[in-house]
């Protein structure tokens, strides 16, 4: 009996050692599978728990963490999957993630990081998947994404990034989508995306740039969409698209204010299926657009010159088994009509058996 009521007592008195010790589920979280998956989801955290090594996957959404210091998961060595979505977080102190080398999956969404200090993404060289939207980021810092060598996907939408410079994606080679819609972007430098040639899919929507910005786009090779809606261009010039335009099979160029293509804008694209023109100011298409290869395509909302310069456009409508809505501004007697129903178009040249056979698809 003595015996069991001192065992009893050292157990009492170990009792909180043992349950904040990493080898435990942390009192406020649920963990499951021996402490593989640790949730910690709305606990009322404020500081980082302690965790098993063993452990795989961490989620600490909605706590109130503030800033991230260096070496916070430093014991974590283990993790896959970390979750830190609105978590109030406002600063990455560099050396954040120290040790997580084989982290493949963080986010970061929703919160108010205005701050990530060099070196912040330090070790995360197995990293694949980064979601940092929906924070205040203004500045990237060159070189800052460089540790990450196998990032395939970086969201960075619905920040406050004006612009972006040489570096900024260095290291960052194996990227394919590169999300920075809804941002500030008013300047993409000549050779910005120079260290992601390899990206699939890029989203500019919804920032300020006004005119395209060749010098950068003209090194990407394999870009299958591109979304530029919502930017403020009014041109889009000769050859914007060439040196991925035999990939490209997606493009959305909607509300822009876009006033007109230069004739040579579609040079070189081969593959196109899907483009999305609806809400701008455009007149007429560039003879440099290959409509065959087209299966959805938005037109309305633009104030069409129904003249044999769009006679192309009208071939493809008789041709195609789409029906997209595009109204005759011009000249006056057809004002109104839908250009698919317009007589505009029945003296012009090339309107033959023959021109027609070429386009079914």
């Amino acid at each position: 009996m003595e015996g069991s009521s001192l065992l009893l007592a050292v157990v009492c008195l170990l009792g909180p050692l043992v349950q904040g010790s990493p080898s435990q589920c942390p009192s406020p979280c649920h963990c499951h599978g021996d402490l593989l998956h640790v949730i910690c989801y709305n606990a009322g955290l404020k500081k980082i728990p302690q965790i098993s090594e063993a452990t795989r996957l961490l989620n600490l959404q909605e706590n109130s963490l503030g800033n991230l210091p260096s070496g916070g998961f430093g014991e974590m060595k283990g993790l896959i999957s970390l979750h830190l979505q609105h978590c109030k977080i406002q600063e990455i102190a560099g050396q954040a993630f120290k040790g997580l080398k084989k982290l493949v999956y963080l986010y970061l969404s929703n919160n108010e990081i205005s701050v990530m200090r060099p070196g912040a993404f330090e070790d995360l060289t197995m990293l694949t998947y980064l979601y940092l939207d929906g924070n205040r980021i203004s500045t990237l810092a060159k070189g800052i994404f460089s540790p990450m060598v196998n990032l395939f996907i970086l969201q960075l939408n619905n920040n406050s990034i004006p612009e972006l410079s040489v570096g900024v994606f260095s290291g960052a080679k194996d990227l394919r989508w590169l999300h920075l819609s809804d941002n500030k972007i008013n300047s993409i430098q000549p050779g910005a995306l120079d260290d992601v040639e390899n990206l699939a899919i890029l989203h500019l929507d919804r920032n300020k740039l006004s005119t395209y910005p060749t010098g950068s786009m003209s090194k990407l090779r394999v870009v299958e969409e591109l979304t530029l809606s919502r930017n403020p261009m009014a041109t889009i010039p000769d050859n914007a698209f060439r040196s991925f335009g035999r990939y490209m099979e997606r493009l959305y160029l909607d509300n822009m204010g876009l006033q007109k293509f230069s004739d040579g804008a579609f040079s070189g694209v081969t593959a196109l299926k899907s483009l999305h023109i609806q809400n701008n100011k455009v007149k007429n298409l560039p003879g440099s657009l290959d409509l065959s290869t087209i299966t959805n395509l938005t037109l309305s909302g633009n104030p069409w010159s129904c003249t044999c310069q769009l006679a192309s456009l009208r071939k493809w409508m008789d041709t195609s088994r789409l029906r997209p809505d595009a109204v005759c501004a011009a000249p006056s007697t057809q004002r109104g009509k839908q250009v698919r129903d317009s007589a505009a178009f029945s003296r012009c040249k090339g309107k033959t058996r023959r021109a027609n056979k070429g386009l079914r698809h």
